[in-house]
């Protein structure tokens, strides 16, 4: 178990102005955000932010949908971070997820289902690292 995680707003939820209500309902939720920025990934960095998925059919589409926009990334701190973010933000595709959770919110489909959330604490402290550097991490 582990008190941080990793979470992105990503272009779709940027686009649609949803981004301060994401925040707003991650503090709600108890998460305390202990580094945040606002950036523009080329299809160089998000192909390695996701390169474990480079074997799969949908990882063009994929790169080619987080290069499209800005996105807000964002390492959130709270006991059981990882399992209680994975509940804040819901199934992958939205028809699925939960009432109330960010995706059933926000979500507009299960490629661009708004929200990246870390899905194991190894996974958390290598997407921060990713993205921050120690000095930007509080």
């Amino acid at each position: 178990m582990s008190n941080r995680t990793f979470t992105m707003i990503k272009p779709d939820a940027t686009k649609n102005g949803h981004t301060g209500a994401i925040l707003q309902m991650i503090n709600a939720a108890g998460f305390r955000i202990v580094g945040m920025k606002m950036t523009w990934l080329s299809k160089e960095k998000a192909g390695e932010f996701y390169a474990v998925h480079a074997a799969r059919p949908f990882y063009g589409e994929l790169v080619d949908f987080m290069s499209s926009g800005p996105i807000t990334a964002a390492i959130l701190e709270k006991d059981n971070a990882v399992e209680d973010f994975r509940k804040l933000i819901g199934a992958t595709n939205p028809a699925e997820a939960a009432d109330g959770t960010i995706r059933k919110l926000f979500a507009t489909s299960i490629g661009e289902n708004a929200v990246h959330g870390s899905d194991s604490n190894e996974n958390a402290l290598i997407e921060g690292d990713f993205f921050f550097s120690k000095l930007e991490q509080f």
